[in-house]
């Protein structure tokens, strides 16, 4: 079950109307939403004045329209600030088991060179990371894609997605699983696709196998919008060493790991999930 959920909202409505998608499932009924909202760093008084109220404008309308059940609480949190490091050190601090917020859906150099707060804030937060981007349609959850590999990273993320439907009657998983060579196996007779099946079937949570092959990133993306999932998950495996999982892995803020192509060609939102290996 999920206890922390952490908004990070900017004024546009994208992640709180995600998170009103999720709040209809039973594994969010009693979940504490955490509503987060930064403002920049000013020396003028008058315009931190402005900045602030204007925030708190933008907490107040978001909280509001949130699909709240009477076992929800909310907590808002204005902060002053750079919004990467703020998302990150409130993260950190509260430890969600999920974080939702936008994403302009921007890829290797060029995150970079503009910044990216979602980017930046996954590469250093522990928690998974639900992403929504500016030109994805939000759809009621029906059903969940998790990409499954036999690693730990994805057996983990599919962890999390059977948290997140537990208890739900009208929502299946999705498994997909892209392999070297598709003609060698289908999707009753690959081993990680039986396993991930089997255990689904244990819990009584519908589910459907479905294999492909080629490009692991293009080929999950192609699955997700030919299946029209409502939300597409992947695990990203954290190879970094203990002393420097406070940096950012260069290779993947290039655009290099499979994650990365995902979160940004994704054509439905992302929940992206790290393991430590």
């Amino acid at each position: 079950m999920f206890h922390q959920v952490l908004l990070a909202v900017d004024g546009s409505g994208r992640s709180r109307e995600m998170l009103n998608m999720l709040l209809a499932l039973p594994s969010m009924q009693n979940v504490q939403i955490n509503v987060l909202h930064v403002i920049p760093n000013l020396i003028n008084s008058e315009a931190v004045t402005e900045y602030r109220l204007a925030g708190e404008k933008i907490i107040e309308r978001e909280v509001k329209n949130l699909r709240l059940s009477s076992s929800n609480t909310t907590v808002s949190l204005l902060k002053e600030g750079e919004p990467k490091d703020i998302v990150c050190q409130v993260a950190e601090d509260l430890k969600p088991e999920l974080m939702i917020m936008g994403s302009r859906g921007m890829g290797r150099l060029q995150a970079i060179l503009a910044n990216s707060v979602s980017q930046y804030v996954f590469q250093l937060a522990d928690a998974p990371m639900l992403l929504v981007k500016d030109d994805v349609y939000i759809k009621t959850i029906r059903n969940i894609m998790v990409s499954v590999d036999g690693s730990a990273s994805a057996n983990n993320c599919l962890e999390l997605a059977i948290n997140l439907v537990s208890g739900a009657k009208d929502v299946e998983i999705l498994l997909a699983r892209v392999v070297k060579n598709k003609e060698d196996v289908n999707a009753n007779s690959d081993p990680v696709l039986v396993e991930a099946s089997a255990k689904l079937k244990r819990l009584n949570i519908p589910s459907r196998s479905l294999i492909s092959s080629g490009d692991v990133g293009k080929e999950i993306c192609k699955m997700a919008d030919d299946a029209n999932a409502t939300l597409l998950m992947i695990g990203s495996p954290d190879r970094r060493p203990s002393i420097a999982r406070s940096l950012p892995d260069l290779d993947r803020l290039l655009g290099t790991s499979v994650s990365d192509y995902v979160r940004v060609n994704a054509t439905c939102p992302v929940l992206l999930t790290r393991t430590i290996e």
